[in-house]
């Protein structure tokens, strides 16, 4: 396998993860989409990463696909396999997905020039990321992993999307506002799978 991605991608964070978990070989190739001459549309043509390119040759994108794909591949497993249960952890996995979507809105626009900026559209994002945020405090509660005590791709996605808040919107100050989350992500940040996917400053 192949995983074409960027080291600062929250989504392809989630898959690194998830490859570390469950200790399957893959070939890394790192590749900006933003950069000129980028080689991402050959293996995606919406030129967005991450990108798993199978054995076989098949690209699989986007993130939440190829999640499908890896987890029964080996163990442990981090989606139920049929049920409520199924879809409380897609519905997990959406929520961290949605706060970096919207995160990375923010990004980008401040990117532009500031007399090109719109302060309401930023606006409206940061509300989507402290109302994902809270949600998902809200969620957590007092339980070690967000579906109890194993875990699980909702886990996964939510901590790399405020993980990627911290690495490039500091100002969401999420691990003092919630100690809940501080302490969840300090037991996350321990595992060798989130320690060696840890984007570089």
């Amino acid at each position: 396998m192949k995983l074409v991605a960027s080291k600062t991608s929250p989504y392809a964070r989630k898959i690194r993860v998830l490859l570390a978990e469950k200790q399957l070989a893959f070939e890394f190739v790192e590749e900006s989409a933003w950069n000129a001459g980028t080689t991402v549309p050959r293996y995606n043509p919406l030129n967005k990463v991450p990108v798993l390119v199978t054995d076989d040759g098949t690209c699989l994108y986007d993130s939440g696909v190829i999640a499908e794909y890896l987890d029964p591949l080996g163990a442990p497993c981090f989606i139920p396999s049929a049920g409520i249960e199924r879809a409380r952890v897609r519905r997990d996995e959406a929520l961290g997905d949605g706060i970096a979507d919207a995160g990375l809105a923010i990004f980008l626009e401040r990117k532009r020039e500031a007399a090109r900026q719109d302060p309401a559209w930023i606006a409206r994002q940061r509300s989507k990321v402290e109302a994902g945020i809270a949600s998902l405090a809200k969620e957590l509660g007092g339980k070690a992993y967000l579906r109890g005590d194993s875990l699980s791709l909702g886990d996964v996605a939510c901590a790399c999307a405020l993980l990627w808040l911290e690495f490039r919107l500091p100002e969401f100050t999420w691990r003092t506002d919630y100690a809940a989350l501080g302490r969840w992500i300090e037991r996350l940040e321990s595992r060798p799978s989130f320690a060696t996917t840890r984007p570089a400053a």
